[in-house]
């Protein structure tokens, strides 16, 4: 199976492996359907990797069986393995001139070897006129191909069907990118930061992720430098978004993930952070869904947002 970062219209599982626990969402006509969830033991998968491919089979076969779900699942990733950036080139009709263009200048925007790495690509849309000539706006996404093998590795070891990979942070977008923190407009951008077990953080305008980066920090209730630390990395993180051709000025912060629910963070984060926070619902444009007793609703963000990038 070519490994791709591209959505392929497929129905299926969508699978967080979030590194404290999988999570699974069908998604079918935009409507949820099945939710289910389990702790996972430490040490498994680490920072967003997989660092132990044979035990992360184990769990995720008796996962699956415990609770008889589909054996086709879409896989999300966020790690520091994974690098995103905005290009603007001139445009090009033509898909393979246009595909080799993106690739020669993800050469010299991108700090990795591209020979390792999966690269992809979607467009943001167009600026300019036929007379000053068109160009178009892209998102770039790479990834390290031996960390993605690993997952993939860990994946049919449970007799799983991988039929694609997202960014986390595209799954949290499709999830949450409207009707929250002025997510319709299109002339301004919001800070969507996931606090699950990986921090990840993604910068949307409309529904369009135009940067990803996993952040260091970790809300910790007892650490109270942990809001400072936050406060820094999406500062920095915005700050970089705005170097980018064309970027929009950010005007909120949504948080999401099981770690948000702290009624303090958003206050204190807003305060250090200058801008309006808000907690988004766990399953933003989905809507409502009864989850398991003793389960917890933020847990199923990411899953069923690459749930619906399996169905689109």
């Amino acid at each position: 199976m070519p490994i791709s970062l591209r959505k392929r219209p497929s129905a299926a599982v969508g699978l967080d492996i979030d590194g404290a626990f999988l999570a699974a969402a069908m998604v079918q006509d935009a409507q949820l359907g099945r939710l289910v969830s389990t702790d996972l033991p430490a040490g498994i998968a680490v920072e967003g990797e997989v660092s132990d491919p044979d035990q992360l089979s184990a769990a995720l076969k008796e996962f699956f069986r415990r609770h008889d779900l589909p054996r086709s699942v879409r896989l999300g990733v966020a790690n520091q393995q994974i690098v995103v950036r905005q290009l603007e080139l001139p445009l090009i009709e033509n898909a393979a001139d246009r595909a080799a263009a993106v690739r020669f200048q993800a050469a010299e925007a991108i700090a990795m070897p591209l020979d390792e790495a999966i690269l992809d690509f979607q467009s943001l849309g167009t600026t300019g006129d036929e007379k000053d000539g068109v160009r178009e706006q892209l998102v770039v996404v790479a990834a390290r191909q031996a960390m993605v093998e690993r997952l993939i590795e860990a994946v049919r070891g449970a007799g799983l069907k991988p039929i694609g990979i997202d960014l986390n942070a595209f799954a949290l977008v499709r999830v949450l990118g409207a009707g929250i923190g002025g997510g319709d407009a299109e002339d301004s951008a919001r800070v969507i930061c996931h606090l699950g077990g990986v921090t990840n953080l993604a910068i949307a305008v409309g529904s369009s992720c135009v940067f990803t980066r996993p952040l260091r920090a970790v809300w910790n209730p007892d650490d109270e430098h942990t809001v400072t630390m936050l406060a820094e990395e999406i500062r920095l993180s915005i700050d970089f978004h705005m170097a980018q051709p064309a970027a929009c000025a950010v005007t909120s912060i949504v948080l999401s993930g099981p770690r948000a629910a702290d009624e303090r963070l958003a206050q204190e984060l807003g305060a250090r952070a200058g801008l309006e926070v808000t907690v988004a619902d766990p399953l933003g444009t989905l809507g409502e869904h009864t989850v398991a007793s003793g389960d917890d609703a933020y847990r199923y963000t990411v899953a069923a947002g690459l749930a619906i990038g399996a169905s689109a």
